[in-house]
């Protein structure tokens, strides 16, 4: 099997991009699993599964405002625990790094911040929703 090395790299700029610890990538009997190791402290394991489907990665129109996207595959949730309230709202001002939803992946969950300064114009998830890499979760003005 040859190995091919600009794919591992990708992965690796993708686990450094998204802040992930580990991610894996089958392509029929190839996988390719890329873990990020800190020495000295425990962290707990996050999975990930990069989507096939390069339209939805390609997708960087900002016609709308700027799009805050999903970093992993998973389900999204827009608070942190049913019934508990929600971590955005339309018309909320957030700040570049503050959480705005969760997105569970093998029972992990992965905080999803805010890539810019700016107010809720609009949440395209719903409560629970399954989302894919790259999908545009929320738009901000």
């Amino acid at each position: 099997m040859k190995i091919d090395k600009k794919l591992i790299k990708e992965l690796v700029d993708n686990l450094k991009e998204f802040e992930l610890t580990e991610l894996e990538y089958q392509d029929g009997q190839t996988k390719i699993k890329v873990s990020k190791v800190t020495r000295g402290v425990e962290q707990s394991k996050t999975g990930a599964v990069v989507s096939p489907n390069k339209t939805v990665l390609n997708t960087s129109d900002t016609s709308d405002g700027i799009r805050v996207k999903s970093p992993i595959i998973g389900t999204a949730y827009l608070a942190p625990e049913p019934g508990a309230k929600k971590f955005v709202e339309i018309g909320d001002k957030v700040k570049k790094g503050q959480t705005i939803m969760i997105v569970e992946a093998m029972k992990t969950m992965n905080h999803v911040p805010s890539t810019n300064d700016g107010e809720v114009k609009k949440i395209l998830v719903e409560d629970g929703q399954p989302v894919e890499f790259g999908q545009t979760l929320v738009l901000l003005k």
